[in-house]
């Protein structure tokens, strides 16, 4: 009886086939062997396009999953009856009985499972993007590149708005999935706003304050979006326009039109890289970082935490904005390579509740069905990094035309084979090396990895 069981967990009708009833057992043998190949049709034939259509159907997949956990519950249980279990001694009645309920829990917890990730996947999407208005029919209306800022900030409850620290734009070329990740310094001065717009009108000169007690600057690049949304009579009372003013200034600056933004909170990166387990990466120098400088990631290869990580992306400790950018760069790289679709199920709910509250975005949810096969597609593809650091630019003094220039040379050299050079091995530099020649001109997808060496 015991091995009717088992054989019903895994091939439905075997047991009622077994006691005679034929019917029963042919159907749910057939539905099961249909429910299969389908299965097996729809699995040879997924993409990165059907997970992100698949975005779409989180309520349906959760109902569904829950209905076949107590479909097949119910499968294993009415095996057990129909085997006629009573007909056995007391004992193995009792060892039969406690292995069904064994089957019945085994085979019914992997549709448990995939209706909870289902279900915390709809929270979470609602959480960042709000409740999905639809499907959105032609997704790139016509364009060749999407643009992304990307934004890290350190907002908490401590303290008081946000400052953009980090501020890159991924131009994805939505046929090849070719990337160009622009890097712009957080303490860029005289920031240009576009022509027409309030900051504009304010500013039309480049974005200039008073100096700050101490003297602090407060009109800085990073400084953009918390002074748009402190002074909404600008904008004719509008409140929270920081992330549009900062999305048009970026644009302006670098000469493209910036589509979406996502700001992502550093300590929630610190907890996302926790949640995957860490990152390896090869730290060339020693880090000091902390008010007092009692912190340290050592030199080395080896997995950090979400902590360690951080301060290694963030520390100007003995540093500077731009090495700290080359180092932001290199967790950003090793976040890339080391997230696998494996470490993500299984760290599924650590990451989901690590990205409660951390992360903003105006990426329609509808979007999402096109954006996820597009990511999968440019992790494949050319990755090319410009950084707009020393000695191409002076953040003090920018050259605006420059920057537009490297930018627009940058996209249209995207795609195209790299020249066949010798790949060197490079590590992550802790202290600013400045290269002879600008290199904001991107020669390949090897870019990214300057100055880090994540495993």
């Amino acid at each position: 009886m015991i091995g009717w069981l088992a054989l019903s967990a895994v091939l439905p009708g075997a047991a009622h086939l077994r006691a005679g009833w034929t019917r029963t057992g042919l159907a749910l043998l057939g539905t099961y062997l249909g429910i299969v190949l389908t299965g097996l049709a729809i699995v040879t034939r997924a993409d990165a396009g059907l997970a992100g259509r698949a975005l779409s159907w989180l309520t349906a997949i959760s109902v569904v999953a829950w209905a076949a956990a107590l479909a097949w519950f119910a499968l294993i249980v009415h095996s057990f009856v129909v085997l006629k279990p009573w007909r056995l001694p007391m004992r193995w009645q009792i060892v039969t009985g406690a292995t069904a309920g064994f089957l019945a829990i085994v085979t019914a917890l992997p549709f448990a499972v995939t209706a909870q990730y289902a279900s915390v996947s709809q929270r979470t999407l609602e959480r960042v993007f709000g409740i999905s208005s639809g499907p959105i029919g032609d997704p790139w209306a016509g364009r060749d590149r999407v643009n992304v800022l990307l934004l890290g900030g350190d907002w908490d409850q401590n303290r008081i708005g946000i400052r953009t620290d980090s501020v890159n734009v991924a131009s994805v070329n939505v046929k090849t999935g070719d990337t160009v990740l622009f890097s712009l310094p957080r303490n860029l001065e005289d920031v240009r706003f576009p022509p027409g717009t309030p900051m504009h009108s304010r500013f039309p000169d480049g974005f200039r304050l008073p100096v700050g007690p101490g003297g602090a600057r407060e009109d800085l690049l990073f400084s953009v979006w918390e002074y748009a949304n402190q002074h909404p009579e600008l904008f004719g009372g509008r409140q929270n326009m920081g992330a549009q003013t900062l999305k048009e200034t970026v644009g302006y600056t670098l000469g493209l039109k910036i589509d979406w933004y996502t700001l992502v909170n550093i300590w929630g990166f610190a907890r996302i890289i926790d949640a995957l387990g860490g990152l390896v990466i090869t730290v060339d120098r020693d880090v000091v970082f902390g008010r007092y400088n009692e912190g340290l990631v050592r030199a080395g290869t080896r997995r950090l935490d979400g902590a360690q990580a951080l301060w290694f992306a963030r520390s100007r400790t003995f540093s500077d904005d731009f090495t700290r950018m080359r180092r932001q760069r290199c967790v950003f790289n090793a976040l890339i390579s080391q997230t696998d679709p494996a470490k993500v199920l299984t760290r599924f709910n650590r990451i989901a509740q690590a990205t409660e509250g951390m992360i903003q975005t105006d990426v329609p949810r509808g979007m999402l069905e096109h954006l996820v096969p597009l990511a999968a597609k440019a992790k494949n593809a050319q990755l090319t990094s410009v950084q707009f650091i020393p000695p191409l630019i002076h953040t003090g003094y920018p050259d605006w035309d420059l920057i537009r220039d490297v930018a627009a040379r940058a996209l249209k050299k995207s795609g195209q084979p790299p020249a066949k050079t010798p790949k060197p091995t490079v590590t992550a530099v802790a202290t600013p090396t400045m290269p002879a020649t600008p290199a904001a001109t991107p020669t390949g997808p090897e870019q990214l990895k300057e100055g880090c060496d994540g495993i």
